[in-house]
């Protein structure tokens, strides 16, 4: 029987390097202790932070040296248990850690009103005489823009102590998923057992026999199915949450609320749903080619994975993978093509699933700490795209970290999967202009193809299901688990025309954990879309537009998102990137269908 390792069992050059951070736990209680210190020091402000240019400097500086170290004690915290979701010691620094954050979060939270009590003239004359607070320019103008939905000092010191029990539904969801959800073992064709899993669950449903893949799409989603009740009560309590908030803060919608944040027209988001569904024949040829591929009278959802390739592709071993991925960054220059390779060699990433880890993806770290990946490897191209992927987003971070001040040092969603997915879109086109191998090039072709179909349009039927759902629960209707199944099930019939929907299909929205992070997953859409526009540009034009690329990575969040990405040359208020990527994705489909005829 195949297993999943202990951590003891994983070699330690493919973990990431958390004693980089804090060499012991009693280092992380020692800083924990000393920033909890700071917070009360913070709180001391109140009432008084716009008295005067100096006054107003020193607040916004403590106010970001504590969220500075408040995050890297959280990062930490977090990190530990994402090694081994099942290990009370680290779910309890975690708690404590999300506790300090929600106490820094509530000390701060008097500074924005009080700025809000300025205008842009007194703002300007302070920095006259504190030339320093002109590093928070934009920072105030952001401020001042959401000055209509801003509440008094007492109200925003009463969400921000909310804000651990409004995000607990996702970190219910997250304990039951991953360390209290247990799915069946399955037996494949050789008689191998092997348990099913949330990391190895798409592998499986890659496997090229047929009768296996529906055992394993049954087993997987009948386990959701014992839990229906439970996950149905949790997001539904979110979504409620995300309504109760938008409307404590003025806004007429939860959708309106969550892309005035990064000040993003709901016309981006319309825009987007718009174009997909103009352009879904192309979702439904790729559906057609995978059933005429498979051979099979009628396409089920156990063969959505399948590549039409008709099998699980080549092996691509982590050391290989990395070696393509830095290869693959060479349009970019030099100096970050260097950075990726040092990256890599100090352990930025935990690269193997082990027993209780947090399955999936994600680039972690803060301002003061390297970049930390977290992946569940699986030695095949999706798992070096995913790799590409989560380094994109670390050295979009780095990047920023040179040139930005911790104020701008985060950046927007809406910006941050850009980074990502130029670098899948540079390892695609790397692969294809230097493999050889008839069958990896067909296997990279087809990986274009589904990341296309998982990122454009699954993220899009995604962002229609929660904007649906958060429609229903401010018109006042339940939120059930049969009404949540209803409209999954209508809209996976729409993008899916060709396919057969069944009822198991119906309970997929149920596995997606973005959507305890409300209006999130349509970025990764718009970043798609972006990128493949830059990748084109920097294909095209070569160094200016690798330039114009890598300053608008440097920028953060010094401008609004828009801004940013007309630095890099891309328009994202109009539907051309969008077009533009899904005529790529139509234009390889042909070029699959011509390679497989």
């Amino acid at each position: 029987m195949s297993s999943v390792p202990d951590r003891s069992e994983v070699d330690e050059e493919y973990t990431w390097d958390l004693e980089s951070i804090y060499t012991t736990d009693e280092d992380w209680e020692a800083a924990y202790e000393a920033v909890a210190e700071r917070v009360d020091e913070l709180s001391s402000y109140e009432g008084e932070a716009t008295d005067d240019a100096e006054t107003l400097r020193a607040v916004l500086e403590l106010r970001d040296e504590v969220m500075r170290d408040v995050s890297t004690v959280a990062a930490y915290a977090r990190m530990r248990r994402d090694e081994d979701t099942t290990n009370q010691h680290y779910q309890a620094l975690t708690a404590r850690a999300q506790s300090l954050a929600a106490d820094a979060q509530s000390a701060a939270s008097f500074i924005e009103p009080e700025l809000q009590e300025l205008t842009h003239e007194e703002f300007e004359a302070m920095v006259e005489t504190e030339s320093d607070l002109e590093t928070y320019d934009h920072y105030v103008d952001d401020v001042l823009r959401m000055k209509p939905h801003t509440r008094s000092a007492e109200v925003e010191a009463l969400l921000a102590d909310l804000g651990e029990v409004t995000g607990a539904t996702g970190e219910v969801y997250t304990m039951l998923s991953n360390a209290d959800m247990e799915f069946p073992v399955v037996e494949d064709p050789a008689g191998e057992s092997t348990q099913i899993t949330q990391s190895n669950v798409v592998n499986l449903l890659k496997r090229p026999d047929r009768e296996f893949r529906q055992r394993v799409y049954e087993a997987y989603f009948d386990e959701w199915e014992s839990v229906r009740n439970t996950v149905a009560a949790s997001y539904k309590n979110s979504v409620k949450a995300d309504v109760k908030l938008a409307q404590a803060r003025d806004y007429e919608t939860a959708r309106e609320a969550a892309l005035d944040g990064p000040n993003v027209p709901v016309s981006v988001y319309d825009t987007l749903v718009e174009t997909v569904h103009d352009n879904v024949e192309k979702l439904h040829h790729h559906a057609e080619l995978k059933r005429e591929a498979l051979e099979v009278d009628e396409l089920r959802m156990w063969d959505l994975y399948m590549p039409l390739t008709g099998d699980g592709g080549p092996d691509v071993e982590y050391d290989q993978a990395t070696e393509y991925v830095v290869d693959a960054l060479e349009p970019l220059g030099e100096a970050y093509q260097s950075r990726v390779a040092e990256g890599l060699d100090s352990r930025w990433v935990d690269v193997y699933e082990n027993e209780g880890k947090q399955s999936g993806a994600y680039s972690g770290g803060t301002y003061d700490t390297q970049p930390f990946i977290l992946m569940n490897y699986q030695d095949d191209i999706s798992s070096m795209y995913t790799l590409a992927h989560e380094l994109g987003h670390s050295m979009h971070s780095e990047l920023t970290k040179d040139e930005q001040p911790y104020i701008y040092s985060g950046y927007e969603i809406f910006v941050a999967e850009v980074a990502s997915t130029v670098n899948e879109a540079l390892l695609t086109q790397h692969l294809l202009e230097t493999v050889d191998d008839p069958e990896f090039r067909t296997h990279v072709l087809n990986e274009f193809a589904e990341r296309v179909r998982s990122t454009l349009y699954r993220q899009t039927l995604f962002a229609e299901f929660e904007h649906e759902a958060h429609r229903l629960e401010e018109a006042g209707e339940p939120l059930t688990a049969d009404r949540l199944d209803d409209l999954y099930r209508g809209l996976k019939a729409d993008y899916y025309e060709p396919a057969v929907i069944d009822d198991r299909i119906a309970r997929e929205w149920m596995r997606i954990p973005h959507f305890y992070r409300a209006f999130y997953v349509y970025q990764y859409a718009t970043g798609l879309s972006a990128a493949l526009a830059i990748v084109d540009r920097i294909l095209e034009d070569g160094e200016t537009a690798a330039d114009d690329y890598l300053e608008f990575l440097q920028q953060g969040s010094r401008e609004y998102p828009l801004e940013l990405l007309r630095i890099a040359g891309v328009d994202m208020s109009t539907s051309e990137p969008i077009e533009r990527a899904l005529t790529t994705y139509g234009d390889r489909l042909d070029e699959m269908e011509a390679l497989l005829e």
